[in-house]
């Protein structure tokens, strides 16, 4: 058999010519043998794929969340407090000393008031630490802030249901951008 025989299993198919030498790298522009090729991902020194240097896209949205909530945190505490102070003022107003049935109601819904103030501002102070903990917090910081943005979710549900709803929808993208693929390789990137 020849090489150019149809029957050759090991010829050259049909229509083409035989492969010229150079290895089968391309020659035609006047590179050198394997240039022009797709590089391998960059390696870490601790193997795997090397870590992120700037905060992902969704991370960085999900700071910028978390501060919209510390925001909004603090406009609540001041609508709390606003009416915890009016309760105690009508309280003390001469024209409904006598009504019993009032000053029971207000007696017992200032203290629940102000418990929600105490609690939204130690809620407020935990949410602008974790908030800062994105630039160079750890995989401590990164379940932290998924805790904190599930339970954010649930309380504003259950018992602020109109209000919370914002604070629902934010904390859930957080939980979600802090979660995924990105929060783990930024959260979990060596610190040198």
């Amino acid at each position: 058999m020849s090489y150019g025989d149809p029957n050759n299993p090991y010829g050259a198919p049909q229509g083409q010519q035989p492969q010229q030498p150079g290895y089968g790298y391309p020659q035609d522009q006047g590179q050198a043998p394997g240039y022009g090729y797709p590089q391998a991902p960059p390696v870490s020194p601790y193997g795997g794929p090397a870590a992120p240097t700037t905060m992902p896209g969704s991370v960085s949205a999900a700071r910028v969340m978390m501060w919209v909530i510390v925001g909004l945190q603090v406009v609540g505490i001041a609508v709390f407090a606003f009416a915890a102070a009016a309760l105690n003022a009508a309280k003390d107003d001469e024209s409904l000393k006598d009504d019993t049935a009032f000053q029971d109601l207000v007696g017992n819904s200032t203290g629940v008031i102000w418990g929600y103030v105490v609690f939204g501002l130690a809620w407020l102070v935990f949410a602008a630490v974790l908030a800062t903990k994105f630039k160079n917090g750890g995989n401590g910081a990164r379940v932290t802030i998924l805790v904190f943005a599930i339970i954010t979710a649930v309380l504003g549900i259950y018992p602020f249901l109109l209000v919370g709803l914002v604070h629902t929808v934010l904390a859930i993208l957080v939980a979600v951008f802090v979660g995924n693929a990105n929060g783990k390789a930024w959260f979990n990137r060596p610190r040198y």
